[in-house]
């Protein structure tokens, strides 16, 4: 059994690397593009900002009631992020874009996950 761990630098690193951060983000764009022509609708995008969890609170449960209505508003709002021109389709370099805005926001909230000092949990700033 291995272990890895994903601390903050190695997801900086990785969107860093603009080849090997393309190619993973750009793969997924093509994936997600189900009509083929190098647009996301919202409609395409939907099953991915689904899978984010944005709702998820407890250890893979969902334990807030949340109305479909709230739900619909909170997807349209993620959808926007992406949707930068607001042409209601996200295309390659915006979907690059926002996934970047993302992962360096990611990293930046993960900091440290080992101290030096073997107590483990996040360092001080």
């Amino acid at each position: 059994m291995s272990v890895e761990v994903l601390d903050g630098a190695t997801i900086r690193d990785f969107v860093e690397d603009v080849q090997a951060f393309n190619g993973l983000v750009d793969g997924r764009f093509v994936t997600l593009d189900v009509d083929h022509d190098g647009l996301l609708s919202y409609s395409e995008m939907m099953k991915e900002l689904m899978s984010l969890r944005v709702l998820e609170t407890h250890f893979g449960f969902d334990v807030v009631e949340t109305s479909p209505d709230e739900i619909a508003l909170i997807y349209h709002s993620l959808f926007l992020q992406f949707d930068h021109d607001r042409s209601g389709y996200v295309d390659k370099e915006e979907f690059r874009a926002e996934t970047k805005k993302m992962m360096l926001a990611m990293a930046n909230g993960l900091g440290v996950l080992a101290r030096s000092d073997g107590l483990g949990g996040r360092q001080s700033p």
